[in-house]
């Protein structure tokens, strides 16, 4: 593992050394970044957690904005990551769900998809992403290099992601082999994308101004946290009985999958590690009040290989998970800090979605906001000034039978089974009142039902490679 953290710092400084004689007359705000990856709503203290500690996240909440009515693009990997990077929802964006292509790799971002990492670029920002990828591989025009990263290193493909331990990650265009791991679990991967976001933070010379995005791994399944001291002190909180492996639960052979309470607390509270010691450097390296430091996750909890969102609560009195479009599954923590600029431990019930990013980053680097895509720039929010709202929003998810849901001021529809010629019934609930969605009123609510059958009708925009409707076939 030396060996690549040091090559890989060694080409952060290279970067970082490159024109440091020409500094702008002003320095454009720093961004970082951190999505984690099937994260609850309530995983983290703040939002209401009670059996992992999260100091570091919960201080990052104390010293910013935590938002309460913020929703990820999508309710899996590819597609949220997806509006995050074009400023589009799901019903206009090129990828719409999950699908793994050969020889790794998730369907690609097209050529003509411009990413907020290439915008940031053009506007003299040095750009790195570091985790999981998932929009292409790197011979296709999703590539990272393609889409506006200067480095890139981790998985290229969500599937292999499953595995902490893996064979090899991807330095740009570069398979860099981990030949430790092929003898016995050693470099865990999450722990090198720790090590190389903070060499990355640590070599810039603020020359230029720089977008970090670090989308973790963690506490996405498979559960396999490093047996350390974190995973030692919920081993013994919990003591919990070992689960026995079968092939219905379809376990690694891997002592720590014995004890998934333990191991799922064991990788939130990592994160939690990992987010204190990102801002720690930047408070060290004195640039607080030039960096924003954003903490959301790209969907709600899962339910895999031994994960127990009903044990940890983890989203809240929501309902839904991971591939539910129920507010459970999209409704998301985000905090948002900045020192000096934002007001601390402040709280917004504003709704937002993670496309939102995409104008918000645009007009942080005084680049001109483009009109032409479904987000709306939080800056305004983030600043305590008039923040303008969305007339609803919108999402799809071409798996599971076809799914689209609506959030129109309090009401929220949700319909299932679209793909099939029997689709479901538009569903209608009250969030103001009915926050877990456990009653559907569409039967009392007709006019209200027309109305979302008519944003869903708008919103969706047929795409040849993500068919939804039987009759776009």
């Amino acid at each position: 593992m030396d060996r690549i953290v040091s090559f890989l710092l060694i080409t952060f400084c290279f970067f970082a050394d490159t024109d440091a004689q020409v500094a702008p007359a002003k320095q454009k705000t720093n961004i970082i970044f951190i999505l984690a990856d099937d994260l609850g709503y309530a995983d983290i203290g703040c939002y209401g957690q009670q059996k992992i500690n999260t100091p570091n996240i919960d201080a990052l909440a104390k010293s910013g904005m935590k938002f309460t009515q913020y929703y990820s693009g999508s309710t899996v990997c590819a597609p949220a990551r997806a509006t995050f990077m074009t400023g589009f929802h799901t019903g206009h964006t090129a990828i719409r769900g999950n699908i793994t292509l050969q020889p790794e790799g998730q369907f690609p971002l097209p050529e003509t998809a411009i990413t907020i990492a290439m915008e940031l670029q053009r506007a003299g920002y040095r750009t790195a992403a570091i985790g999981k990828w998932s929009l292409g591989f790197i011979t296709t025009s999703g590539s990272p290099s393609k889409k506006g990263f200067e480095t890139f290193f981790g998985y290229n493909c969500q599937s292999l992601a499953h595995n902490y331990y893996p064979d090899h990650l991807w330095y740009n265009d570069e398979r860099i082999e981990l030949t430790e791991n092929q003898a016995a679990n050693t470099v865990y991967s999450a722990d090198l994308f720790q090590q190389n976001a903070l060499a990355f933070i640590d070599a810039q010379k603020n020359d230029k101004p720089f977008f970090l995005y670090l989308p973790y791994t963690l506490p996405h399944a498979d559960l396999t946290p490093p047996h350390d001291s974190i995973y030692n002190f919920y081993l013994q909180k919990f003591n919990e009985e070992p689960i026995k492996q079968t092939s219905k639960n379809n376990l690694n052979k891997l002592a720590v999958e014995l004890y998934p309470h333990a191991a799922y607390a064991a990788m939130v509270a990592r994160l939690d590690k990992y987010v204190g010691e990102i801002v720690a450097l930047v408070n060290k390296k004195g640039i607080a009040e030039n960096t924003m430091i954003i903490f959301t996750s790209d969907n709600g909890p899962h339910r895999e290989k031994g994960g127990d969102p009903e044990f940890f609560g983890s989203a809240g009195i929501f309902r839904g998970i991971k591939r539910d479009l129920y507010e459970g599954g999209i409704r998301e923590p985000l905090i948002v800090s900045w020192k000096g600029k934002i007001k601390p431990a402040t709280e917004s019930d504003h709704v937002a979605a993670l496309w939102d990013f995409f104008p918000t980053f645009q007009q942080l680097a005084n680049i001109t906001v483009a009109k032409n895509i479904d987000g709306i720039s939080l800056l305004p929010a983030l600043m305590n000034k008039p923040q303008a709202s969305h007339e609803y929003l919108y999402w799809e998810l071409h798996e599971s039978g076809g799914k689209q849901a609506v959030r129109w001021k309090n009401w929220k529809a949700v319909k299932l089974d679209v793909s099939t010629e029997n689709a479901g019934t538009i569903e209608l609930y009250d969030l103001s009142k009915d926050p877990s969605e456990k009653i559907n009123i569409a039967a009392q609510n007709e006019t209200i039902v027309k109305q979302m059958a008519a944003f869903m009708k708008a919103a969706h925009q047929k795409n040849s490679d993500w068919i939804l409707f039987p009759a776009e076939k």
